[in-house]
């Protein structure tokens, strides 16, 4: 087992969960200023990490991830991760429909605006020559990325099938009925290569257009 690939991904696995957090935090925050402070009553309108952690979802998968990577296993090619989700009612929304998709689009949006910070502080680093910093923020710019493209999966409890829920008018019942084999079939459908393929596609993708507006080569 290589000792520097753990290291690297304890650092890496770190910014994950500040990644995370703030992808929540966009959650909560969003439903609060929608009409709906059940998030707020419980804490969640927070940058605290403990707050957002989901002993699955944020400690064992990633770090069995980063294990596995560094003990050679294929298995830790892909990382994976997600925080506790923001409760919402969507009763309490102002326009529950539309404010629903906001709030679900939210955790998303915050990753991309995180990734455009990060490859800012990457062109900064460049720029005065802190380069091990610049590589840094450009690996997180692509994780948080990755976050967004994968949360995006019309998968429960993964924000994409929250707003698919509101789209095809699917009941709640029937939703968190399938909501608790959600970590099953997410890590059923990750196995599927194209659908890999597509998230890291995106995300590479995106990362280098925002490189492009920070005149920052890919």
């Amino acid at each position: 087992m290589d000792a520097n690939l753990i290291v690297d991904g304890l650092i890496m696995y770190l910014g994950l969960v500040v990644l995370l957090t703030f992808h929540e935090f966009g959650h909560a925050w969003t439903a609060m200023r929608c009409g709906d402070d059940t998030a707020k009553l419980r804490g969640r309108v927070s940058l605290n990490p403990i707050v957002h952690i989901d002993p699955i979802g944020t400690v064992v998968m990633p770090l069995l991830m980063i294990f596995l990577s560094a003990s050679g296993s294929g298995l830790g090619r892909f990382l994976i991760g997600w925080a506790k989700p923001v409760p919402v009612n969507p009763h309490n929304l102002r326009r529950p429909k539309l404010d629903d998709i906001l709030v679900s689009l939210a955790g998303p949006w915050m990753n991309v605006m995180l990734a455009a910070v990060l490859v800012g502080m990457a062109r900064l680093g460049v720029a005065v020559e802190l380069h091990a910093a610049a590589e840094f923020c450009w690996d997180m710019a692509l994780i948080s990325l990755f976050l967004c493209f994968f949360n995006l999966l019309p998968i429960p409890p993964l924000d994409g099938s929250q707003v698919m829920r509101v789209l095809i008018g699917m009941s709640f019942e029937t939703y968190y009925r399938i909501a608790q084999y959600g970590f099953i079939l997410i890590i059923l459908v990750l196995q599927i290569p194209l659908v890999r393929w597509l998230i890291a596609v995106a995300s590479l993708a995106t990362r280098d257009l925002l490189a492009r507006l920070f005149g920052l080569a890919g």
